[in-house]
């Protein structure tokens, strides 16, 4: 990913779900969720971002679903990690990206079981951390975010988790 520089264009967006792809065919789910994660650092507003098998949306629940066993190679817990870059977010673009990462928080929450996959409690105590609802966090998604993003997340967490 090194090789883009500072251009983070739909180029880099692509490069980043195809090493997430990658990576989800090693064995390697969580580097598969950084990778996702990172092609949400793009800036690609104007592209059809939906277009061409180029959803993260559709990739991000894919994996969750399938990692729901433990039996994919290790996944860390995908809420915890949502909810520390939420709240840690810096680089470009963060105000998308925070949103994003809510929305991702409660994509995986409405797969994954809580039980195995819990916030971080630590966190939320030490840092009075306000962690936004559903609702608001596609709000903000809406806002923030690529046309459409916000209405094709709703459709996915409303989609049943198989």
């Amino acid at each position: 990913m090194r090789c883009h520089g500072a251009e983070k264009g739909i180029a880099f967006y692509r490069d980043a779900l195809s090493l997430a792809q990658s990576h989800w065919k090693a064995g390697k789910p969580a580097q598969a969720l950084l990778q996702i994660n990172k092609a949400w650092i793009a800036d690609v507003q104007d592209a059809n971002w939906l277009a061409q098998d180029m959803d993260p949306w559709s990739a991000l629940r894919w994996i969750l679903v399938r990692i729901r066993d433990g039996a994919k190679g290790f996944s860390g817990n995908p809420p915890r990690h949502f909810q520390h870059l939420a709240s840690r977010m810096s680089g470009p673009r963060p105000e998308p990206r925070r949103w994003r990462a809510w929305a991702c928080l409660h994509l995986a929450e409405r797969i994954l079981p809580t039980s195995e996959f819990p916030r971080d409690g630590v966190q939320l105590a030490r840092d009075g951390l306000w962690v936004p609802g559903l609702g608001r966090a596609l709000v903000g998604l809406s806002r923030h975010g690529w046309t459409g993003e916000a209405a094709h997340v709703a459709t996915l967490l409303d989609s049943p988790s198989n």
